[in-house]
C-alpha cells in the first residue's frame, strides 16, 4: 500500500488513548513510507494524525470541502490540500486516492465514510482493504451489531469479514497488507430482488 485513507473525528474524544493512537498511526505511516490521505482538518484526531505524520517526514494529502475551509478548520501545513465542492466529492476523491482505509474513533462522518467504503467493496466496486482501529474498545458495540446483522441474514459472513479489526496501528496494517478481497459473483440472491 502506497496510500492509506484514515477516517476519524474532528473532535478529540474524552480518552487520552484516542489522540495517542492517532499520533502512533501517523508516525507509523510516515515510517513505512505510506502517504496519509484524510479529511484535511487541523482539529481533533484528524489534526493530531496529520501533525504526527508530517513531524516524521510523511506525505499528507487532505481533501476538504470549501464549506469547511470557510469555517476555518482546514490544515494549511499539509503536503497537499485538495479542495472540493461537497462531502460526496470528498469521499469519492479520498477513495480514489487511497489503496486502503482505516477508521479510527469518530462520529457520524467517520461511520458514514467507513460504511460507504464497505458497501462499495461488497458491490465489487473496489478490492481495497478497510479496517477498524479499535482503540480502547471504541468499536466493540459496533462489532456486536455487525455480528447481529450477520446472524439475522442482513450481512453475509464473507462481507462481514471484509471489515478488518485490530487494536493497534501495526497490527491493523499487517492485516491490511495480506488482505484478499472476496470474489463477488453476486451480492444479492435473485429471490431477494
Amino acid at each position: 500500500m502506497k496510500r492509506v485513507c484514515v477516517f476519524t473525528g474532528s473532535a478529540g474524544g474524552v480518552r487520552s488513548e484516542y489522540p495517542a493512537a492517532a499520533r502512533s498511526l501517523g508516525l507509523l505511516l510516515a515510517e513505512r513510507g505510506i502517504d496519509l490521505v484524510y479529511g484535511g482538518a487541523r482539529v481533533g484526531l484528524m489534526g493530531v494524525l496529520a501533525d504526527a505524520a508530517l513531524s516524521a517526514g510523511g506525505r499528507v494529502i487532505g481533501v476538504i470541502p470549501q464549506a469547511l475551509i470557510d469555517k476555518e478548520v482546514a490544515h494549511h501545513g499539509l503536503t497537499e490540500l485538495r479542495v472540493v465542492d461537497s462531502m460526496h466529492e470528498r469521499k469519492a476523491m479520498m477513495a480514489d486516492l487511497a489503496d486502503g482505509f482505516i477508521a479510527m474513533p469518530g462520529g457520524w462522518g467517520t461511520l458514514d465514510e467507513l460504511f460507504e467504503i464497505l458497501t462499495w467493496a461488497q458491490l465489487g466496486l473496489h478490492r481495497k482493504p478497510a479496517g477498524l482501529l479499535n482503540v480502547h474498545g471504541y468499536y466493540d458495540r459496533l462489532l456486536r451489531y455487525v455480528e447481529h446483522a450477520t446472524a439475522e441474514g442482513f450481512i453475509r459472513p464473507q462481507h462481514a469479514a471484509m471489515m478488518l479489526v485490530a487494536e493497534t496501528p501495526a497490527a491493523l496494517l499487517e492485516r491490511m497488507g495480506v488482505y484478499e478481497a472476496p470474489v463477488v459473483q453476486k451480492w444479492i440472491e435473485r429471490a431477494e430482488s
